[in-house]
């Protein structure tokens, strides 16, 4: 049962987060006053590293173990590049996609 509630949580910051990426360069256009607080990446960063970390340590399941990692792979390289090269990156996506994606099937296979 905690193992769902992760994945539901996984799945919730995931899509915050690609939400996030998406909509805020938007925003940054139309003349707001609002600028890009990395605080806001690291947190999502943070949370999914967390949830991630306890899913990885239950499944048996390999390939859903390389796809969880990867992704949060993708996601760290293009928020650091990000805080240390001000360059935003389309990592963030792929890594955000990818989390989303592993958190579904991960969801799925523990329904029985």
């Amino acid at each position: 049962m905690k193992s769902k509630i992760l994945d539901v949580v996984g799945i919730s910051a995931a899509v915050l987060c690609l939400i996030h990426c998406v909509v805020f360069p938007l925003l940054l256009i139309v003349p707001l006053g609002i600028s890009h607080n990395l605080f806001i990446d690291l947190a999502f960063l943070s949370i999914g590293g967390v949830v991630v970390y306890r899913i990885v340590k239950k499944t048996r399941i390999k390939w859903l173990k390389v796809l969880f990692a990867t992704s949060l792979l993708l996601i760290s390289v293009s928020v650091f590049a990000d805080m240390i090269f001000e360059i935003h990156l389309p990592l963030i996506y792929f890594g955000t996609a990818g989390l989303i994606a592993g958190h579904l099937i991960n969801f799925s296979h523990h329904r029985h």
